[in-house]
């Protein structure tokens, strides 16, 4: 194991987009072969090396950046790439933590000073970002606009948005209408923009951000460019921007108390109700290629959670 090995033992990992994006090769980071894909979970540690200071066996840990290899069922992993979770966040919450809900809480925070009735929009609101936003900006006081893809089942998800302290859900097509215009009406234009989409879906967003407003994209799941109209950059002066969270952790690599900080707050979160894991299916990890499989079909509400 090493002196500075820990062994920890999986519990539950989900399968996120970009797990498959890895599979698939078509992901930013590739990690070298025979590899384990992965990249959020939470385990316990059974056992830690001599040289192991920040945690002890029964701690539950997360991985502190990507690429860790979670879809196993044991693994000894380098302490450095491990954080500490506290005991009392319920496991499903832990296990879906170090993705989705810190690329919201650092797209939130990030990009534009936003203060208590500010509006944000995004689409892919259903998404695990997506959720992880609504719920994070409703506990900072902001006002959201929630983008979806039409579907059979649409008032179910709306409700279930809702539920989670969405202020408005809108079809995509609803976006492109001039009636969108009488949002404003109760809400200021949004300053922030949130794209996990690209394509149309972003352009449409584009259109209704404020004077010196500013779109981040954080995901292109439409696969098709985001395109910008050309009065929107001269006349609007809108930022365009992107976001990693990957890249986050490995620039503030050095700087852990920035991490630990973001985790502490979004566990705290947690405990007060205001943040809760996405709609889950738990799938033993024997069952594998049913999770992918589920995973990849459209109009996915629930995320795939391997139990170990």
């Amino acid at each position: 194991m090493g002196a500075s090995g820990v062994h920890v033992r999986m519990l539950a990992a989900p399968v996120n987009p970009s797990d498959i994006n890895m599979i698939q090769g078509s992901y930013a980071v590739l990690p070298d072969l025979p590899a384990v894909g992965g990249n959020e979970g939470v385990g316990l540690v059974v056992q830690i090396g001599s040289n192991v200071t920040s945690l002890k066996p029964g701690d539950l840990v997360i991985p502190a950046d990507a690429g860790l290899g979670t879809w196993q069922t044991e693994a000894v992993f380098g302490e450095e790439k491990l954080l500490k979770m506290p005991p009392d966040i319920p496991l499903m919450c832990a296990a879906t933590l170090s993705v989705n809900p810190c690329t919201a809480f650092r797209m939130l925070s990030d990009f534009k000073t936003l203060k208590p009735g500010d509006s944000v929009i995004q689409n892919a609101a259903n998404s695990g970002v997506g959720q992880a936003v609504i719920q994070i900006a409703a506990a900072k006081g902001l006002k959201t606009i929630n983008v979806v893809r039409d579907r059979p089942n649409l008032q179910e998800l709306v409700d279930r948005l809702k539920s989670l302290g969405a202020d408005h859900v809108l079809t995509e097509e609803a976006l492109r209408k001039p009636e969108v215009k009488d949002l404003f009406q109760e809400i200021p234009k949004p300053l922030l923009a949130l794209n996990g989409v690209g394509g149309k879906s972003a352009t449409e967003m584009l259109r209704l951000l404020q004077h010196k407003g500013t779109m981040v994209t954080y995901g292109g799941m439409s696969k098709q460019p985001v395109t910008v109209p050309v009065s929107a950059l001269i006349f609007k002066d809108v930022k365009l921007c992107g976001f990693w969270m990957t890249q986050w952790k490995r620039d503030n690599a050095q700087n852990k108390e920035e991490l630990n900080g973001m985790i502490t707050d979004l566990c705290t979160l947690i405990r007060k109700g205001q943040l809760t894991a996405p709609a889950c299916q738990e799938v033993p990890l024997v069952d594998y290629q049913l999770a992918l499989k589920a995973s990849m079909a459209p109009y996915v509400s629930a995320k795939q959670i391997l139990l170990m």
